[in-house]
């Protein structure tokens, strides 16, 4: 690493990038990983980026992978360039022999949007208070990412995510970091991903440790992938092949996943519960990128050897509750339709029920629906961790952030300007208000994240299957038995398995 003034320069294998310093901190952005997935590369798996002459200026975000329309994501992304598989990098100490560790965080976005440029990502203060190196970057969404399309390989988003890994690998060192000490977390989608790397052969030896937060139970068969594909092609009037669909403009079949997503309660019959929660996309286990289910593959002992710290929020579902302008409007039939989909087993509505007496409409429709798609899980993730033989630590987010008159309790999403210390920037900050004692739990949450990546420790007991001890964050934090026990046990013989392509016309 060279230094002129206050613009760092380090060379990697494609060439020399200089970027900036920033409070403190080295700071690299917008790093070419992969060639731009575009051309004669649009639909492929990831090919390592090309060599440059000279010095590559590197204190600019790289543009977006085409994004959907939720959230105003879609414009963030109009008129991107089309080198979308950047990746940045946040050094305190930006030596090759600082040996830091580093923590590569996946963005989440329900598989459909996501960017590593928001500002709620920004790692610079996670890396000069923790004294790690912070690495985002861009990965493939929506379509582009993980529609199942004829003569693609499946996953490709998730084979961004690898080659960032190995990007990371082989180049971390020349920015302080230490390749032999990575961990990668993520949360939503992320928290999907990182559990799904812990099941992919092509990431092994990639990663020593992971967080998943707020882990989705949703990983498809290739059957129901193939079938919304063909619903998504089916709005272009044509089939979901590679030849068909690499003719499209990416924004405008973005734009397509977005009309099926509208209207995807039509196809609630073939497509099931992915229908009912407007999920339209997920990992599929193929066999290949993704032999198994996080699940299966961690309870076959695929996570020997990584430490694993899991945990969800304790109102996942109230900011998808607000979204839906259902806060506070439940009927008794929507969370009675909410139990019969989402509850397990054949008596799982009337378990609910009995467990939670005096659970009115709007508490059991929240209920199911959080432990459906990120309690149970983050839960059942880091209990086949430990079951293995494997070492986890679980935790749960318990304190109800303030902001948006304190409507939204700890509710999904709250854990990411927590964990990243930006308490005043970017979408998810509006949870927290004027909150002062945020800033005391972010401290904590970071200092738990940051020697979790440095000694695999925390800071709390590992989880086991008997005492299922868990950290609760809040004011005051605190160590208890996994509190959500009700739900624990109305879950607790259910097995996370791929969402099929039932019965139907689709």
């Amino acid at each position: 690493m060279t230094v002129a003034g206050a613009r760092p320069e380090v060379r990697v294998a494609a060439g020399t990038v200089r970027g900036s310093t920033e409070t403190g901190v080295a700071v690299f952005r917008g790093i070419p990983f992969a060639e731009p997935p575009v051309g004669a590369l649009r639909f492929a798996a990831p090919r390592p980026a090309r060599s440059w002459d000279g010095v590559r200026e590197a204190v600019s975000y790289g543009p977006p992978p085409p994004q959907a329309g939720a959230f105003g994501m879609d414009a963030l992304a109009k008129d991107a360039a089309d080198d979308w598989l950047t990746i940045n990098v946040w050094s305190p100490d930006p030596g090759p022999d600082a040996g830091l560790p580093v923590m590569v965080w996946i963005q989440g976005g329900a598989y459909a949007i996501g960017m590593a440029s928001l500002p709620e990502y920004d790692g610079g203060r996670l890396a000069r208070d923790g004294g790690v190196v912070v690495v985002t970057f861009n990965y493939r969404v929506g379509i582009e990412g993980f529609a199942q399309i004829e003569g693609a390989p499946a996953n490709r988003g998730l084979l961004d995510q690898v080659a960032a890994l190995r990007w990371v690998h082989d180049n971390i060192r020349a920015f302080g970091g230490d390749p032999g000490r990575v961990t990668v977390f993520g949360e939503s989608a992320g928290g999907g991903s990182v559990a799904a790397l812990l099941a992919m052969p092509r990431a092994a030896g990639l990663f020593g440790r992971a967080v998943a937060q707020s882990v989705p139970g949703t990983f498809f068969t290739p059957a129901l992938a193939a079938d919304i594909a063909t619903a998504f092609a089916a709005e272009l009037g044509l089939r979901p092949t590679v030849a068909a669909l690499s003719a499209v403009a990416p924004a405008r079949l973005a734009a397509a996943g977005d009309a099926v997503t509208a209207k995807i309660g039509q196809w609630a019959r073939p497509w099931g519960q992915a229908a009912r929660r407007s999920i339209p996309f997920a990992p599929v286990v193929d066999g290949d990128v993704l032999p198994r289910t996080p699940w299966q593959a961690l309870a076959d002992g695929a996570g020997h050897g990584i430490d694993l710290l899991a945990g969800h929020t304790r109102d996942e579902q109230r900011l998808f509750t607000a979204i839906e302008g259902l806060l506070g409007e439940v009927t008794p039939e929507q969370a009675a339709t909410a139990l019969e989909a989402f509850a397990p087993g054949p008596d799982g509505a009337r378990r609910y029920r009995d467990s939670f007496p005096a659970a009115g409409p709007d508490e059991l429709y929240e209920l199911v629906n959080s432990d459906w798609l990120f309690r149970m899980p983050s839960l059942h993730l880091a209990h086949a961790q430990a079951a293995a033989g494997g070492r986890a630590h679980l935790f749960e987010l318990t304190w109800p952030a303030p902001g948006m008159g304190g409507a939204f309790g700890a509710c999904h999403g709250l854990d990411v300007p927590l964990v990243f210390g930006n308490l005043s920037s970017g979408q998810p900050a509006v949870l927290i208000g004027e909150a002062p004692e945020a800033e005391e739990l972010s401290a904590g949450i970071r200092a738990a994240w940051t020697a979790f990546a440095t000694h695999g420790d925390p800071g709390w007991p590992a989880y086991d299957t008997g005492r299922r001890l868990t950290q609760l964050f809040d004011t005051p934090p605190s160590v208890t038995a996994y509190p959500e026990e009700a739900s624990r046990l109305i879950w607790q013989d259910h097995t996370f398995s791929v969402l099929p392509l039932l019965g139907g016309v689709s």
